[in-house]
This record gives structure tokens, sequence and C-alpha cells, in this order.
């Protein structure tokens, strides 16, 4: 007999639509466990327990919710499961990921995050695909860690790091890992390796306290971006997102206020710190990309957008120190560096 955890939060998985308007059902969650009982003969050897600390729309989210579903998980004894399930919605799914990663860095046991993008009763809705996979993830003992099934219409289940979950495409339910490589792959029941760790990493056990920071500011780059229009009263540090090929504004030909140059100087000034993030580290880099480290923001390499917001307010929330906060997000805790 196998014994499974899974922690329903709400979401689509945890949704039915009515008249129009899709919303959480207290009912819904445990509706998937009637379906993955209906459809898997191997369900008597399984036993599930189940908690809800959550049952909300994960657009709604918060980061003091992951503080929610960590403790719930704690007071469950996990180390007790074979493994542990998470519901969870698709909006927020990746940085969920990355904040159940990072906290239980050194997990003995496989935690996954089942999602759906329709609806259970949907009959395009994937959630029970995906809930089949972290089934048999664990049943098969795979491996330890957090990770994500999920199947993209049409394609075959993929499963994903944790840490390396990019955010779903826009306008549409896919989801991918950064750079493209997912993990392994779910077919007929086996998993394939896809792609394997360009190293074996140990695991750190790294104990942190599940706080948050609520002083990061995140801002994403576009044409015309007014840098005067940020407050920094109350702002410990700025994640500042970055284009594709590791870029923002350095320039000061539309004015000071468009200029990302400027504005670092203008939070040195108040004692605040700016991060820069995504960025591969390579022999070569555009010239905006070094101005910006001649300027003294750090930059974050090799990590993704969600991984480096998650883990900054990890640093931030549990370390005081700088040199503390900078080694922390230097180091490889979770598989986050790519």
């Amino acid at each position: 007999m196998k014994n499974i955890l899974v922690v329903f939060t709400g979401g689509t998985i945890g949704s039915v639509a009515t008249d129009g308007t899709i919303d959480t059902s207290g009912s819904t969650s445990f509706k998937l466990l009637q379906l993955f009982q209906q459809h898997c003969e191997n369900h008597r050897q399984i036993h599930f327990d189940t908690l809800q600390p959550l049952q909300i729309l994960s657009e709604n989210l918060a980061p003091r919710a992951w503080k929610t579903i960590i403790e719930a998980m704690e007071a469950a004894r996990p180390d007790q499961y074979d493994g542990v399930i998470v519901t969870h919605g698709t909006d927020t799914l990746a940085y969920t990921a990355c904040a159940l990663s990072f906290y239980f860095n050194a997990s003995s046991i496989p935690i996954l995050m089942v999602s759906s993008d329709y609806p259970l009763d949907h009959p395009k809705a994937n959630g029970l695909e995906n809930f089949i996979c972290a089934v048999e993830f664990i049943l098969q003992k795979i491996g330890t860690g957090v990770f994500v099934p999920y199947r993209n219409q049409q394609q075959i289940t993929q499963l994903h790091h944790g840490t390396r979950l990019a955010c779903s495409l826009q306008l549409s339910g896919d989801f991918f890992s950064v750079q493209g490589k997912s993990y392994m792959q779910f077919e007929n029941r086996r998993f394939s390796l896809l792609n394997p760790p360009a190293q074996q990493t140990t695991a750190k056990n790294i104990p942190l306290k599940t706080d948050f920071s609520e002083r990061i500011l995140m801002i994403k780059p576009y044409p015309g971006l007014d840098y005067k229009r940020f407050n920094l009263d109350n702002v410990d540090a700025v994640l500042h997102d970055l284009y594709h090929s590791g870029t923002a504004c350095a320039s000061l030909q539309w004015g000071e206020n468009h200029s990302l140059v400027e504005f670092i100087k203008r939070c040195e000034k108040q004692g605040t710190t700016v991060y820069l993030a995504p960025a591969i580290q390579s022999a070569d880099a555009y010239q905006s990309t070094q101005t910006l480290i001649e300027q003294d923001a750090k930059i974050i390499w090799n990590m993704s957008i969600e991984a480096a917001y998650v883990k900054l307010l990890l640093a931030y929330g549990n370390f005081d120190d700088k040199r503390e906060i900078m080694d922390f997000m230097n180091e490889d805790i979770a598989g986050e560096h790519i």
C-alpha cells in the first residue's frame, strides 16, 4: 500500500463552470480522486490523505499563501508519505512551484504540483492526466524533489523541474521549461529522461523560515518604461526583468526617466539593491548589459525570472546581511541554475 498526501488549494482543477463563470467549489477538489479511482485499476493499492488549506483561484494568490500551504504540509508530517501532490491553479503555478522547491530543498520524497487547463468536467481538461502522471511518478519512485507534470494540448505529458517551469505562454494554456528543456516525458505509464542534469548535485538541506519578504519590487521592461513612476519607499530590493537577450534600456537618448542606468543610481542613493534577471552568462554580452553591470546592478545569472523572484523573497525574508543574501542567491539549492 502506497500512502500519498493530496493538498488541495483550489484553481481551475478545483473549479466548476456555472452560467459562464469559473470559480472554485468545495466538492470539486475531491472529484479528482473520484475520477482517478474510476480510470485507474491500481487505485486500491493507494491510500490518499487530503488537506485543503486554501480554496482560491491562483491569480488571487499572494506570497503569504505559500506560508499557509507549507505550514499545512509540514503539520501533516510529509516524510511519513511516499509522496505529496499539491493541486494548484495555472496562473501562478510556476511561482508556487519555485516556492515549494526552495523551501523543501532537501525533501526525501517527491512533491508534485498538478493543475488543469479546464475544469475537470470539460472534455478537453488535462487535470486527470496530469494527476495520473504525478501518482505514477510516486509509485515508480522516479526521484525526489519538486516537479510539475503537465500535458499541453495535443502533446505528450512533460515533467518539469519545479524551479525551471516558466509561466504559461500568452493567450495559451501551454507550459514549458525554460529553454524548452523539460526534464522527462511520460507516455504509456513510462518515464523517459529528456534532459539529464549537467552535473549531479546533492541536497544542500538549507533550513529556511516560511518568511517571504513583502518589500521586493519587480519591474517588467517595455518600450517607454518611465522609472519616475516608481515609489521606492518600503522597498528593500528591485528585481528588474530583462528582455530575452539579457538587456534593458541603458540609453539616455529618450531622457533620464527612461534609463535603467539612472534608475539604478537612484536606487543606490536610497540603499535599494537592484537585481537583474534572466540572463545567460557567456563570453560576450550586449553593450547595454555591460553598462548595467558597471553600475553595480546584481545580475542573477542562469535562472528564470520566476525562480529569481521567489528566491529573492526568501532571501530577504530569511537573511539580513547582504553577503548572506548574495551567497544564497548564487548557490544552486533546488536545480534552479540552467
